[in-house]
């Protein structure tokens, strides 16, 4: 029975299946299961009875080769890094660009209904931690208020980092929407309030890097309805686009307390005031510092893994005051990938983020559409691949949702459907 199991492919397939929920476990929740999680796709990979014939897809998959590059481009500075002790951390940390993208290359294809419940998964488990993280900020709001007054943030309940965290309830929105148009009825219903649940996280806790990828990723989609001469739905999106903010400000405090804090940083920086108890005005300060490391390594920068002495010593040129403990990594990474790779560097990163718009197979896909913009624009940000948890989230929807989507034969594609209204019908 095993054999004939193994045979079918089903094994290889069920394989992968369980290795993306894990994922996604392990995304909310688990180091250890998203750590897990990559080994159990490759030996989905090595599960599939076809592995002898298809292997070779690997090598033709675009996708596959664009994050592929990024490990040999690492590899590489090894040649010119100063830093070997992170140079050999950091290669370690790479080699899920190269496992997740091999699993969802030869195992066997998810069908639509799989692919789907791994979403669902996504977008329920994020609500629902959202909300009960929600729970938390009402049962204190007064102290968390004055936390966020300070530039602090409610962290989540499994302890997820602010900043990915509101990336992923972002993503849960959009996906949300995107997915209850094939979902049956319980299932439609449950990922509406849990794309409602997201949405009102985000505003009451405040997640400043959160809350601006969700709204640009509204307008964008607004743009996309005046485009398609959807008038009616495409100003009134607009309408909502300004006037949920001023609600959100009126009504909510943590808002309120987050604007003051965001300008009140922006002000202590630019009058060159004490900001070693200020969160953005210390990022304001890294760039300037990242920008003069850049401009003496613009070709093939000072190496993926020198970017935090290079950091540190430009520091000792000018420190803004800046305790030593509060100088901070530039939070940005485009410009991270600038002073660690150069222009080159940043070729090979700006090619894996905007490589799914211009392939066929995935150009017309909302949901790539959705995450290469929230992604796209929290890297502005933040450097969301030095954090583990953002390295993790990005190689998993980039294989789930990109590379398997070149990986699989036409005949197994699951075609969008052609509706008027992407999110809603």
């Amino acid at each position: 029975m095993f054999v004939a199991y193994y045979r079918s492919g089903r094994l290889s397939q069920h394989l992968l299946w369980l290795a993306c929920a894990a994922g996604v476990v392990g995304l909310l929740a688990s180091r250890a299961l998203v750590s897990l999680a990559p080994v159990a796709g490759v030996v989905a990979g090595l599960a599939n009875p076809e592995l002898g014939r298809i292997w070779p897809r690997y090598f033709r998959n675009a996708a596959a080769m664009r994050a592929a590059a990024l490990v040999v481009f690492l590899l590489l500075s090894g040649l010119y890094t100063s830093e070997w002790a992170t140079w050999r951390h950091e290669l370690f940390r790479s080699l899920s660009w190269l496992g997740v993208p091999l699993a969802f290359t030869l195992a066997v294809p998810l069908t639509g209904r799989q692919r789907r419940s791994v979403g669902s998964l996504f977008v329920l488990g994020t609500a629902a931690i959202g909300v009960v993280t929600l729970g938390k900020y009402l049962l204190h709001p007064a102290e968390a208020n004055e936390a966020i007054r300070i530039g602090q943030n409610v962290q989540a309940v499994t302890r997820i980092f602010h900043v990915p965290f509101g990336v992923m309830l972002a993503l849960s929105f959009f996906w949300g929407l995107l997915l209850q148009r094939q979902a049956p009825a319980v299932l439609r219903a449950a990922l509406l309030v849990a794309a409602a649940g997201a949405a009102l996280t985000l505003h009451v806790l405040a997640y400043r890097t959160g809350l601006l990828v969700f709204y640009v990723g509204l307008l964008a989609y607004a743009l996309w309805m005046l485009v398609r001469r959807h008038l009616v739905l495409g100003i009134g999106l607009f309408l909502l686009l300004a006037l949920g903010p001023w609600l959100a400000y009126r009504t909510l405090p943590s808002v309120r307390q987050r604007v003051a804090s965001t300008l009140f940083d922006v002000y202590q920086y630019s009058e060159g005031r004490d900001i070693n108890n200020y969160s953005l005005a210390r990022r304001l300060a890294a760039v300037e510092t990242a920008s003069a490391v850049i401009q003496k390594n613009w070709l093939l920068g000072v190496g993926p893994a020198d970017t935090h002495a290079a950091m540190m010593e430009q520091y000792s040129w000018k420190d803004f005051g800046l305790r030593p403990a509060n100088r901070v990594e530039v939070h940005n990474q485009y410009l991270e990938a600038l002073m660690g790779g150069g222009i080159v560097g940043l070729g090979l990163w700006l090619a894996v983020l905007v490589g799914p718009l211009v392939a066929a197979r995935t150009r017309r896909n909302p949901y790539v559409w959705f995450f290469v913009l929230i992604q796209a624009t929290v890297m502005m940000t933040a450097d969301m691949l030095s954090l583990q948890l953002g390295l993790n989230l990005f190689v998993f929807s980039y294989g789930f949702l990109v590379v398997a989507a070149q990986a699989a034969p036409p005949s197994e594609l699951v075609p969008e459907r052609k509706e008027s209204n992407p999110l809603l019908s």
